[in-house]
């Protein structure tokens, strides 16, 4: 019973492992997921295990998850050209699994250039140099602080614009009091007025 069981884990278990995954094409060994429109959150988890031929060629990829590619080693062709990749740092992974790759070996390089940002637009990945990639990240930083700073311009902006008038409001509710108060008092000395009026008017 326990042989069967382990039989019926490993058969279907293994299933997972081999399914073509959704929505590339599988023929044999090789895995088609070109002219797709994939763009990085939409790219498949993981491929089928034997995967000898990877097409992602002609998409929307900007980076490569973390550890993508690192477990299937009988790769020996991954077409990656067409895309649109950004060269910061989300691009390090592609960038060392490219240059990991032996000479004369897999071409995956090849038609791998940069598309953003505009200081290594056009470069080949696979050659951009560690300094460039930081450099690259803190141009994204830069990016990001001027994007802050503007948000803070903003907010600074909308609370003085608040400040403002709560002032405007207080004045005038200040007013409008002093205003409400003359008229009370002018009201009660018109009615003092009056009482004495009859006041005297009864005691002639």
């Amino acid at each position: 019973m326990k042989e069967l069981q382990l039989l019926c884990l490993l058969f279907f278990g293994g299933q997972g492992s081999f399914a073509c995954p959704h929505p590339c094409a599988c023929h044999g060994s090789q895995v088609n997921c070109s002219g797709r429109s994939l763009t990085s959150s939409w790219l498949p988890v993981s491929f089928p295990a034997g995967t000898t031929e990877l097409h992602l060629y002609n998409n929307l990829l900007t980076t490569l998850p973390n550890g993508l590619l690192d477990k299937h080693t009988s790769l020996r062709h991954v077409s990656l050209h067409g895309n649109p990749w950004t060269c910061d740092c989300g691009v390090l992974y592609l960038r060392g699994w490219l240059r990991r790759q032996p000479v004369g070996g897999l071409s995956s390089h090849l038609g791998v250039n940069c598309s953003s940002p505009p200081s290594l637009r056009g470069r080949l990945v696979v050659y951009l140099t560690e300094e460039e990639v930081l450099d690259s990240c803190h141009y994204w930083y830069c990016d990001l602080a001027l994007a802050s700073q503007v948000c803070l311009f903003v907010f600074v902006l909308l609370q003085a614009a608040l400040l403002v008038a709560v002032i405007v409001f207080l004045r005038r509710f200040e007013r409008l009091s002093k205003s409400a108060r003359r008229t009370m008092e002018e009201s009660l000395t018109a009615g003092e007025a009056l009482m004495e009026n009859e006041y005297m008017r009864v005691y002639k």
